[in-house]
């Protein structure tokens, strides 16, 4: 680590900050996991960046392993593998039963299962430097996937938002069309139904009309055919 200082003097300094930076980041969930044990509930908080964050740890301690004078790289990354640790058990242990079971499910899935699988084909199929270039651009999509990984959450959360607000603005343009097509199809004007009480009832006298003199005297004529001789 001398010889690492006296030759690379920023690269030392720069590799101090960022540990710095990368405890602080790793302090960062303890908030939330205060409140965790506080409360004995996960509050639907989910364990996938914690155990993202874990696996980049100890892919990080391979890669500072394998590589030479990488000594910054092995002691920030033991204690993110410690943090992280720590921060899944008080997960696993005030989780609901189903997010705990897929919390463990996922851990053995991804933490053993994909960082075995990755430590046997770095080891069988790369050697010397080109095994520390691969797991470097691993190193470099997990310490991504970090960051990308609350996307899972707050994706459907930002599409249910912006759908939302365009349903309460197609609302408001379209209601009041509504009701202008509703107000034409209504009468300009109402008649109003008269209806007469029996006190208004007035009686009226029935005159006989007068009938014509030719009228009567084609039904005498009608009557007297129908006579029998």
């Amino acid at each position: 680590m001398a010889l690492f200082a006296m030759h690379n003097p920023l690269v030392l300094t720069f590799g101090i900050l960022g540990n710095l930076v990368s405890f602080m980041v790793y302090l960062a969930p303890l908030p939330t996991f205060y409140r965790v044990f506080k409360k004995k509930s996960t509050e639907g908080f989910h364990s996938v960046p914690y155990a993202v964050a874990l696996l980049s740890s100890m892919i990080w301690i391979y890669y500072a392993w394998i590589k030479s004078n990488e000594f910054l790289l092995i002691t920030i990354n033991s204690v993110g593998c410690v943090m992280e640790t720590i921060y899944l058990v008080i997960y696993i242990v005030y989780a609901p039963k189903k997010a705990r079971i897929l919390t463990l499910k996922f851990l053995l899935l991804l933490n053993f299962g994909g960082f075995g699988l990755i430590l046997i084909l770095t080891h069988f199929l790369t050697n010397g430097s080109k095994r520390v270039q691969v797991l470097g651009w691993i190193c470099v999509s997990l310490s991504t996937s970090v960051y990308l990984a609350p996307l899972s959450i707050m994706i459907p959360n930002v599409l249910g938002l912006i759908f939302g607000v365009l349903q309460v603005i197609l609302y408001m343009i379209y209601k009041n069309k509504k009701r202008d097509a509703e107000e034409l199809k209504l009468p300009t004007h109402v008649k109003p139904n008269l209806i007469a009480s029996t006190d208004q009832i007035q009686p009226v006298s029935i005159l006989p009309l007068p009938i014509p003199e030719e009228n009567v005297e084609v039904n005498d004529e009608n009557a007297d055919g129908k006579v029998e001789p």
